[in-house]
């Protein structure tokens, strides 16, 4: 029987890999600042994009499929999917960025009926969306953004509002490519 790391909540995640959390049910990670990881098939029940500055993970499971990716692919994820690589023991250096999100999150906001809209979250698509230089840099100073406002002490009332304004961007940025 296959080991399966349960990805219930950011934390979990964020625990796995190493990363700080900033913010329960939110989370950029730089996978560049953080010590070598396991393989684990992953069950997640939060959002994940993955943009990966690496191609080491050639036999990565999506659902029932393999996944293809190249280097600097996007690779995203919603919550009842499974991917990733069977745990073989041995550690390896990611490299990229990630975005986690938890659906709490997204309540009560203008994403949250609208995620199901967003074909780059569903199982049919069985290969990694390839980005074009401008793209990537517009993904990766959203992705900043958002970890910016994250990392910010005296936050105030307004910044869920902002991080889900950057979130709607970087979601329909992503549309426009499909």
């Amino acid at each position: 029987m296959k080991k399966i790391l349960k990805v219930k909540t950011v934390h979990d995640y964020n625990a796995y890999v190493g990363a700080k959390d900033l913010h329960p049910q939110i989370s950029v990670i730089n996978y560049d600042t953080l010590p070598p990881i396991r393989h684990s098939l992953t069950l997640f029940s939060v959002y994940g994009l993955f943009l990966r500055d690496d191609s080491l993970e050639d036999n990565l499971g999506y659902g029932k499929r393999r996944y293809h990716y190249d280097k600097g692919s996007l690779i995203c994820v919603s919550p009842g999917q499974v991917g990733g690589v069977e745990d073989n023991g041995e550690v390896f250096r990611v490299k990229g960025r990630a975005l986690l999100i938890d659906p709490e999150y997204l309540n009560d906001s203008f994403l949250a009926p609208r995620m199901t809209q967003f074909g780059y979250f569903a199982y049919e698509v069985n290969e990694a969306l390839g980005l074009q230089p401008g793209e990537r840099k517009v993904l990766l100073n959203l992705i900043a953004l958002i970890d910016n406002e994250l990392m910010t002490e005296d936050s105030g009332p307004y910044q869920k509002d902002f991080v889900i304004s950057l979130l709607t961007a970087l979601f329909f940025t992503l549309s426009t490519r499909l």
